[in-house]
């Protein structure tokens, strides 16, 4: 399962980050790590973008980034 099919006030662990150059990096950089505990916190009005919360730290990340974030559900 991928972060953007991941509803709000859920959990997930992430696995592995599907995505290579500039958005692969930009990912890692705002910590979204294999192993660590992602949790959604709720989504724009139009769905995009959504709000995760990493190690404390508050993220907005769009539908179409999270797509390459591949989580395991809590």
């Amino acid at each position: 399962m991928t972060l953007d099919q991941i509803t709000p006030k859920k959990s997930g662990k992430v696995v592995k980050v599907n995505a290579g150059g500039l958005l692969g990096q930009r990912l890692l950089d705002l910590g979204v790590l294999p192993g660590l505990v992602i949790r959604v916190l709720r989504n724009a009005p139009l769905k995009d973008p959504m709000e995760v919360e990493v190690e404390g730290t508050l993220l907005s990340i769009r539908k179409d980034e999270a797509r390459h974030v591949e989580v395991e559900p809590l």
